[in-house]
Parts: structure tokens; sequence; C-alpha cells
């Protein structure tokens, strides 16, 4: 069994990273750079659905 957390596609990592901090500043959270412990579970929640969300626009719009 792999870990949950493990990438698909480990080159991505750096791209999923800027595009974390991307989402972040769309949202109005601010990030610092390496661990974000004091992040609330809500401000979380709301960077990782819209990184989602945004994900799944792209995919859905490279297939029409």
């Amino acid at each position: 069994m792999t870990n949950s957390n493990s990438k698909v596609v480990p080159e991505a990592r750096e791209a999923l990273n800027k595009f974390k901090y991307e989402v972040a500043s769309e949202v109005g959270v601010t990030l610092k750079d390496g661990y974000n412990g004091n992040l609330s579970s809500r401000d979380a929640g709301r960077i990782g659905g819209n990184m989602v969300r945004k994900l799944i626009q792209q995919a859905e719009s490279q297939m029409k």
C-alpha cells in the first residue's frame, strides 16, 4: 500500500507547492515558507478545496 501523501509524479511537487501559494493568496490566507502549523483547519480546507476545484476545472476544459 502506498502512502497517501506520496505524489504520483514526484517532479510535480514544486508546481503543486507554487499552486498552493497562489490559491492561498486568492482566498486571502497568508502562508509562510516552511511549516504552517498555526493555520486553522478552515483556512487549510479553503486552500485545498479551491486547489481541487481549479484542477478539476482545468482537466474538464482540456477534455473538451
